[in-house]
């Protein structure tokens, strides 16, 4: 009892000297002095989706709070890969673990969302037009058989559209992407043929097409390549011009990702876990290709010589990204989370221990 006692007031006192040191940084990003290891880099990698807002809410934290952190953007599974084998100190996916995937870790993890996005059907074609496309036709393209821009369904969908006589060019995933997994949950939903064919994954065995690295890589072909479509994350599309499709959902409508439709998307219940797909929603007024994008942690993170500090010091900036950090989503195009999303964070967050007790304290 009193080496559990001893334990506590140690935590204790290795909580309020976080709390000091973190508000003791100057506001150029310039730690103080009082902790060599609360100045060590926090390092996180993985989804190219969200490397955006990550970039961004990192950087702003550190002006304010004075942690460094970094942030590489390698595809979520990557990050994945990372976490796993504890060589970064978060891992970030745009698809929630599996039950599967959680057991092949060393120890427990823990996974929260921090904002959200759309993935859109992308591409490159004269006049840029709006055009407004079906799950069958989503899901022919993608599978092969539908393979020219002036195909009777797609005129059909888009009459006063001129589509031209051009072969369509499919641009897809090399890397094992959160984004492919997001896609192919969607196409699997509404598709049984590519369900039965290939899928969910985050690394499909895509039946056609040319293949980039990140939504980066993707969206650079599908700029160049006349005749080219692909799916990359909304926040690609709108800085450098590309069309994007108008998708018919689940209700029969059909949706143009907007902030305001992706955030219909997640109009739902969230599970303890944080854990939940919310392609081919059923709101009304919702993309049907939205999704969360999650942080990856380990639960107990007394773990490589990793100090209560250093675990503190991280959780209280993730804490920051899901409150405070939310003003920086929409400028990027990306939605902010829902209040009960928030609040499924907010748990995840406190579940985490360092020996067995709470990391964070707020």
């Amino acid at each position: 009892m009193f080496t559990r006692f001893i334990k506590g007031l140690l935590y204790s006192l290795g909580i309020a000297l976080i709390c000091y040191s973190i508000t003791s940084c100057s506001l150029n990003g310039e730690p103080g002095n009082d902790n060599a290891s609360s100045r060590s880099a926090i390092i996180g990698a993985g989804s190219t989706f969200a490397n955006p807002i990550y970039t961004k809410m990192i950087d702003e934290y550190r002006a304010k709070a004075g942690l460094e952190s970094t942030y590489q953007s390698i595809g979520s599974s990557g990050g994945i890969k990372s976490i796993m084998n504890r060589t970064v100190d978060f891992g970030a996916s745009d698809a929630f673990l599996s039950d599967d995937e959680m057991n092949m870790f060393p120890s427990s993890v823990v996974q929260f969302p921090t904002c959200l996005g759309a993935v859109v059907i992308s591409y490159n074609l004269p006049g840029n037009p709006q055009l407004k496309l079906t799950p069958e036709i989503i899901a022919g393209i993608f599978l092969g058989t539908i393979t020219n821009w002036n195909d009777s369904k797609l005129k059909a969908e888009n009459p006063g559209v001129r589509l031209p006589d051009e072969k369509i060019t499919v641009v897809h995933r090399a890397d094992g992407s959160g984004t492919s997994y997001v896609m192919t949950d969607y196409l699997s939903k509404v598709s049984p043929e590519w369900k039965t064919a290939i899928g969910v994954s985050k690394t499909p065995k895509w039946p056609v097409g040319a293949s980039g690295i990140g939504n980066e890589g993707v969206s650079g072909i599908i700029k160049l390549t006349p005749g080219a479509v692909g799916y990359i994350e909304l926040t690609y599309a709108i800085p450098q011009s590309l069309g994007y499709a108008l998708v018919k959902n689940a209700s029969g409508k059909y949706i143009k990702p907007t902030l305001e439709s992706i955030t219909n998307a997640a109009n739902v219940d969230m599970p303890a876990d944080a854990r939940i797909s919310i392609t081919n929603t059923s709101v009304a007024d919702g993309y049907p290709i939205s999704s969360f994008t999650w942080i990856l942690i380990y639960k107990e993170q007394d773990y490589n010589n990793r100090t209560i500090i250093r675990a503190a010091s991280m959780l209280k900036e993730f804490w920051w990204i899901v409150h405070e950090g939310q003003q920086y989503t929409q400028p990027l195009n990306y939605a902010p989370l829902p209040p009960k999303a928030v609040i499924a964070a907010e748990k995840v967050l406190k579940s985490v221990t360092y020996d067995g007790l709470p990391a964070f304290q707020e």
